[in-house]
Formats: structure tokens, sequence, C-alpha cells
């Protein structure tokens, strides 16, 4: 019965990884501090983290496979609208691929697993959601005003130098614990004069060199930790963070495609304020 419930634990917090990971609600935020709430030990942690993790990233790339073939062959054949979106894509991961080997380590040591820091930019980051989501040029969005939107960028190909910099910078930002690597990238894209659909997917496509280089250097440094005792849960969390993350990823370009961001900023700060009332014992 004991083993039953370690891996029920298993299952959830894998839905919750593919729930949260493409939402700019902060993964690492909810499975920690959800692990915590519910008393799940995997008895090796981190590479729990890292292969469920993965299970998002393979579902995003299984949504998007059909494109992602696409620029691949278009790419080989040196076709300009696929060159482009590659080199928005490479400028975007290029930041975050040389200031997260610099400074990451450090950061951790100073922040990671600290709960008041995820409060703080759990609230953080819903104020800034929701200041960019009042602005005239959002708010005529939700009156089905396209044609004050005409001037954003629509594609992804389309997307300048600048702006994919601006985004690749902001992707940094989710070195700090509870900032939210989506969260980041999508609105500094709103910001640098993206539409938000575009910057939603281009945050998806952005996701997939990024995570992929993290888990391979986080396996890289714990694989040794990998064993037979927990193997059960990790593939259960893998399995249960795929197809959730499968469909949030359709739901959510669905959602932005109709609707604002400020739902999830308010969940932030609902969310980052209990978890300081908990972290101070209030609740």
């Amino acid at each position: 019965m004991q083993d039953f419930i370690f891996l029920l634990k298993a299952a959830f917090l894998g839905i919750v990884e593919g729930i949260t990971e493409f939402l700019p609600i902060s993964s690492t935020a909810h499975l920690l501090i959800v692990g915590d709430w519910i008393g799940f030990d995997a008895g090796q942690d981190k590479v729990y983290e890292i292969v469920i993790q993965l299970g998002s990233i393979l579902a995003v790339m299984w949504v998007y496979r059909q494109q992602i073939a696409k620029i691949c062959v278009g790419t080989i054949k040196r076709e300009r609208t696929e060159l482009l979106f590659v080199r928005n894509l490479l400028l975007a991961f290029l930041p975050a691929a040389v200031i997260g080997l610099l400074l990451i380590k450090y950061i951790k040591q100073l922040l990671d697993g600290q709960f008041i820091v995820y409060a703080i930019t759990l609230v953080l980051g819903g104020l800034i959601m929701l200041w960019v989501e009042s602005r005239p040029s959002m708010a005529k969005h939700s009156t089905q005003n396209e044609e004050a939107l005409s001037h954003q960028t629509r594609k992804i190909e389309d997307i300048s130098i600048a702006q994919a910099l601006t985004v690749g910078f902001a992707q940094c930002l989710a070195m700090i614990p509870g900032t939210s690597r989506s969260g980041a990238t999508i609105i500094a894209g709103m910001l640098a004069g993206i539409h938000r659909k575009t910057a939603t997917e281009f945050s998806f496509f952005l996701a997939m060199p990024t995570m992929i280089a993290a888990t391979v250097l986080s396996l890289y440094k714990y694989g040794a930790q990998l064993s037979q005792s927990n193997l059960l849960a990790i593939i259960i969390g893998f399995i249960f963070a795929f197809f959730s993350a499968l469909v949030v990823v359709k739901a959510l370009l669905s959602f932005v495609a109709k609707y604002s961001y400020r739902p999830f900023g308010w969940y932030r700060i609902i969310f980052g304020l209990l978890v300081a009332a908990w972290v101070f014992n209030l609740v």
C-alpha cells in the first residue's frame, strides 16, 4: 500500500510538471513546493525532476513534429524562411547557453531551495504580466481590434535580430527560481512587439534546444544517481508529464488566440502569497 501511494505521488507530480512546464507559472516552483507539500521523496529528486522534464520536452516536440521536419528539410535546402526561423532560434538560445554556463551554478547555490524566493518571484512575475496585458495595445486585442495589432510580428521567421535577442536575454531570468522560462520569454516577446500567439509558439520552439541542453548537462552531472530502486516512479512521472504537457500545449495555443495572460498573472500572485504564508507558518 505504501509503494502504491508513493507511485501515485510520482504520477501526480508528473501531471504537475506537464501542466506547468509551458504555462507562465514556473514548473520548478510547483514541482518542488507541491512535492514538499505531499511529502514526496524519490530518493534521487534531481534525477526524477530531470527525467520527467524530458517528458514535457518530447510532448511539445511531438505537437510540432511536422513543422520541425519542415524546418529541418528547409534548412538543408537553404530555403530563406526556414533559415530565418533557425537564425532567430539560435540567437534567442545563445544568451542562456553562455550566461547559464557561467552563472547557473552560483545562482543555484545562492537561491535554490529557498521557498521565499519562489514566493517573491511568483508575485513579481504576476504583477509584470498584469501590467503588460493592461497596456493599451494589449487591451485592444481583447476587443478583437486586429487593425490595432497589424504592426506586431506575426511569424517566427519575421522576428528581427533585436527581438530574438530580447527574448533570449529574458530567458536568462529563468535561472532565478520561480521566474518561469516560458513566462519570461513570452512576456519579453510581447514587449518587443511580437504578437501574443507568435511569442507563445516561439517560446515553445525555444524550449526545445534550451531544455534538451539543460537535460543533457544535468544527466551528465547527476546521471550516476540513476538506479533501479525508484525506476518505476521515474517512468510513471515521465509518462504522466508527457501526456499532460501534450494537452496543455494544444490548449494554451487555443487559449491565447482568444484571451490574454491575465488569469495566469492573477494565479501567480495568489499562489505566491499562499507560498509566502506557508513559509511564515500562517497557513
